[in-house]
């Protein structure tokens, strides 16, 4: 077991510690349930961390993604995709929350950078206001071609 990547998830108090204000480096922010880790999330998490000098994801708890994608998912338990995240070069440190939204997370951390994927075009943006009035900048960042979880777990099922 990589004990390095174990080190970096974090709880959020412990998060908050390490990466909140007042900081010295440019801090981005992601988020995502992230089931079944593919190539779509690695080229989004190095676009991210291209924005800044660290980079923190948050993952939503199991029932949070239950909540947001129904009963069958997460096909993962939130350890281990938190797990798989912190292993990850670009990615310097993971938490994993329960609520629906990581607004109120992101309302304690205020990252410099929020990130999403180009697909929040034109919809509200969880924790977006309090990081811009903070001073940060919310970007979206294009997605991958072809690939998500959903295709993903679809191609496995044999449905594509």
């Amino acid at each position: 077991m990589n004990e390095e990547s174990a080190e970096r998830v974090l709880e959020r108090g412990e998060l908050l510690r390490r990466f909140g204000r007042p900081r010295t480096h440019r801090l981005v922010f992601t988020n995502g349930i992230f089931d079944l880790l593919h190539v779509g999330h690695l080229q989004s998490l190095e676009r991210a961390r291209a924005l800044g000098d660290r980079l923190v994801v948050a993952v939503n708890s199991d029932a949070s993604a239950r909540r947001l994608k129904g009963p069958e998912r997460p096909y993962q338990p939130a350890a281990d995709r938190a797990r798989l995240l912190a292993a990850l070069r670009v990615v310097d440190a993971v938490t994993v929350f329960d609520e629906d939204t990581p607004a109120e997370l992101l309302e304690a951390l205020l990252p410099d950078v929020l990130v999403k994927g180009a697909d929040y075009e034109g919809r509200d943006i969880a924790g977006a206001d309090a990081v811009r009035a903070a001073g940060g900048e919310v970007r979206l960042i294009d997605l991958v071609p072809g690939c998500s979880t959903t295709a993903l777990a679809g191609r496995i099922r044999g449905d594509g």
